[in-house]
């Protein structure tokens, strides 16, 4: 997809319903961990994203244990040391996944081997065996 695929995406999560939650966060950020909120935990209903079926079900696969079973996406960022970083950088990863889920999949086509790959193949086998049988013990006839 082109850039304007995550124009749209980013558009259409915006618009549903989405429920931000700021966090105490654990790592680094000094004795300020301790009295700011900085993590983020964005809630974004999927349902009201109105997407495709093959979208949905294929977002519910790269979202794994993100997708909760009342069909919210629960995103926590904590990478950063603020609150505003970290609301981007939730949001940005939503739209990512958005983004990937909304592309398709080729549809595999099934091959068969050709008649000559076959015979190559027991060729192969009947001279390892050939080469196998041979290392039995030797006889002193």
């Amino acid at each position: 997809m082109s850039g304007s695929g995550v124009a749209e995406a980013d558009r259409s999560w915006e618009d549903a319903i989405v429920e931000e939650k700021f966090l105490a966060a654990s790592g680094p950020g000094g004795q300020n961990v301790n009295k700011v909120a900085t993590a983020v935990q964005l809630r974004v209903d999927v349902f009201r994203l109105g997407l495709e079926p093959y979208a949905y079900q294929r977002l519910k696969t790269l979202a794994g244990t993100r997708m909760t079973s009342g069909g919210e996406l629960v995103i926590t960022a904590r990478k950063f040391r603020t609150q505003e970083a970290n609301r981007a950088d939730a949001r940005e990863r939503v739209a990512e996944l958005l983004v990937k889920a909304h592309e398709r999949q080729a549809k595999r086509r099934p091959t068969k081997p050709s008649k000559a790959a076959k015979a190559k193949r027991v060729d192969e086998k009947k001279g390892r065996a050939q080469i196998k049988a041979g290392r039995g013990r030797v006889s002193l006839d």
